[in-house]
């Protein structure tokens, strides 16, 4: 859709890409290797 020389899309059009929700298992996997890092130098250092 042209508007005053702009094109105007919709939120699903503009995105036009699939969300598998990948980002959630990363952010999880990443926060408790953290974590047990954290616990190990917490162990060796203490």
């Amino acid at each position: 859709m042209a508007q005053n020389g702009r094109t105007h899309l919709d939120t699903d059009e503009a995105r036009a890409g699939s969300t598998p929700g990948v980002t959630r298992y990363v952010l999880g996997i990443s926060l408790a290797a953290i974590i047990v890092l954290f616990a190990i130098l917490y162990l060796i250092y203490r």
